[in-house]
């Protein structure tokens, strides 16, 4: 197996953050990039930016050997945000109501742990949906699925305690352990603490393997990517990237009850070369030339398209007059779902991959 820094993947995606209130991700990041980039900050929206100035410089007139007069600038983004819920009501018996913030299939909703995050801490609860229990409910009843706004967060509270603890704006995440399986590692928030790894890791070989590199490389970890790619947006448009790859999740339907068609990527296969989804197409020759360091690199890597969804990479192909963008993925098993699984072996081909590719970007 690669050698996987698990620590930091599971610090990484038992953090609470969703999106709009990414701050505990983002404060554990600037901790761990600490040395790796000369310039740090955090925009007016939350993003963490993060610059590598180039270490060598090819001339042709003033700056690099990109015809800008300047050097390449190669943007990696990565979100911060997990789905999760925002608290809009406490009902007179103290049960919390809840509004989403991002996509959720309410089949995977039912009986699960959570973690109320407030000013004070997070408390502990239990999330079900209204209505009658298995014992008295009619098999009508059973095959009822229910929508977000019917699911509630029971503290275990009198309501006069919860309306002292918890306010309107409150979140709430899922509260699962992450764990490794094997050679897999599950957790709920893999979607997109993967990419915040990918951003972190890939720097840091290239700081460990002091390997030069002409483009000045900024990796932003962005934030409300789950309701928009709103971060995403505004960054691309600061950094004005000539290059762009949005690094997230994909879908791993490698599983009982999906056509191979369908299958999106495959696990242990390496990272996903992504080609397009619903919001960008990728530029097809930086796909090629990505493809081409994973071979010369002996890095497994599979191309990928996905019918529906999007990421952060149209963002910065979007920005001000337009950037060369393109993908860069993890198969995920069970997206969405607090059982959101990767191979670590696909983990370690997107880092290794990004990490052989950026020196040689010019």
């Amino acid at each position: 197996m690669p050698k996987v820094n698990i620590d930091l993947l599971k610090r990484l995606c038992e953090t609470p953050g969703i999106p709009g209130r990414e701050e505990r991700v983002r404060a554990l990041i600037q901790s761990e990039v600490a040395g790796l980039f000369d310039e740090i900050r955090t925009d007016a929206m939350g993003n963490l930016i993060c610059t590598r100035k180039a270490t060598k410089v090819e001339k042709k007139g003033k700056g690099n050997d990109n015809g800008l007069g300047r050097a390449t600038r190669v943007l990696f983004l990565c979100h911060m945000d997990e789905i999760g819920f925002y608290v809009k009501g406490i009902d007179d018996q103290g049960f919390i109501r809840l509004n989403a913030a991002g996509g959720f299939d309410t089949r995977n909703l039912f009986s699960r742990r959570v973690l109320v995050c407030t000013d004070g801490g997070d408390l502990p609860g239990v999330m079900n949906p209204g209505g009658r229990p298995v014992h008295i409910a009619s098999e009508e009843d059973k095959k009822k699925i229910p929508e977000v706004k019917e699911f509630f967060v029971d503290l275990g509270m009198k309501p006069d305690k919860v309306r002292k603890n918890v306010k309107i704006g409150d979140y709430v995440v899922m509260n699962e352990p992450a764990m490794q399986m094997g050679d897999k590692f599950v957790s709920k928030a893999m979607d997109n603490r993967v990419a915040c790894w990918i951003g972190i890791e890939s720097v840091r070989a290239i700081v460990e393997k002091k390997a030069a590199h002409a483009c000045d490389l900024t990796v932003v970890f962005t934030v409300q990517e789950e309701v928009g790619l709103r971060g995403a947006h505004t960054a691309s448009f600061g950094v004005e990237p000539d290059i762009a790859i949005g690094i997230d999740v994909t879908l791993a339907c490698d599983t009982p009850g999906v056509p191979t068609d369908e299958m999106i990527t495959k696990h242990g296969s390496g990272c996903g070369l992504h080609i397009m989804d619903s919001s960008f197409i990728a530029d097809y020759r930086l796909i090629n030339e990505l493809e081409a360091v994973a071979k010369k690199n002996k890095i497994p890597a599979q191309r990928t398209i996905l019918a529906r969804g999007g990421q952060d990479g149209a963002a910065g192909q979007q920005a001000r007059t337009g950037a060369r963008a393109a993908g860069i993925v993890v198969g995920t098993r069970y997206i969405h779902t607090v059982t959101e699984m990767v191979d670590l072996v696909d983990l370690a081909a997107a880092r290794d991959l990004l990490a052989a590719w950026a020196p040689t970007v010019k």
